[in-house]
C-alpha cells in the first residue's frame, strides 16, 4: 500500500510520541498568536498587534513543527522525518528563546502579561521536546519495510 493511498486514521497511527508532542506544540503555539499576550492601558494586545522578530521566529517554529508532522505522515521511510527533526530542534530552540524574550518585553507600554505569552512558551517548548523525542525514538515498525525487486542474474 502506498503512502498516498493510506487512510487518515492509519496515517495518524503512524505518528510516534515525539511527533504527537510536536503537533500539540504547534497547535498551542498557533493558538497563542490569537490570544491576548499583553495587558496595556489601551486594552489587550495579541501577537499581531505587537508583530516583530519574536513572532516571526515563533511562526518559524510552527512551520518547522508542521513540516516534521507532515513528513512523518506522508513518507514511507524514516529518512525525511528524521532529517526534518534534526532541523526542527534548532528552530525549536530559537522559538523558545523568542518566546522567553516576548515574556520579558513590554511593547506599547504594556503593564502585564496575559495568557498568550505563557501559551507561546509552552507551545515552543513542546515543539522542541517533540522534535528531540523524535530523534531519540528508533521505532521503525511503524513504517512498511522496503521490498525492492531482486536484481536479475547475468
Amino acid at each position: 500500500m502506498s503512502a498516498t493511498s493510506a487512510t487518515p486514521a492509519r496515517g495518524i497511527r503512524r505518528l510516534r510520541r515525539g511527533e504527537l508532542i510536536t503537533l500539540l506544540g504547534v497547535v498551542v503555539l498557533a493558538v497563542s498568536l490569537f490570544v491576548p499576550t499583553y495587558d496595556s492601558p489601551a486594552g489587550h494586545l495579541d501577537a499581531w498587534d505587537t508583530f516583530g522578530a519574536g513572532v516571526a521566529l515563533q511562526l518559524a517554529g510552527i512551520f518547522a513543527g508542521l513540516a516534521l508532522v507532515v513528513s512523518a505522515l506522508t513518507e514511507r521511510t524514516t529518512a525525511l522525518p528524521v532529517s526534518t527533526a534534526v532541523w526542527c530542534v534548532p528552530v525549536g530552540i530559537v522559538a523558545v528563546i523568542a518566546s522567553v524574550v516576548r515574556l520579558l518585553e513590554r511593547p506599547e507600554h504594556a503593564s502585564g502579561l496575559a495568557a498568550g505569552g505563557w501559551l507561546g512558551l509552552v507551545g515552543a517548548l513542546a515543539i522542541l521536546a517533540g522534535a528531540w523525542e523524535t530523534l531519540r525514538d528508533e521505532h521503525t515498525a511503524l513504517y512498511e519495510p522496503a521490498n525492492p525487486p531482486p536484481q536479475p542474474r547475468p
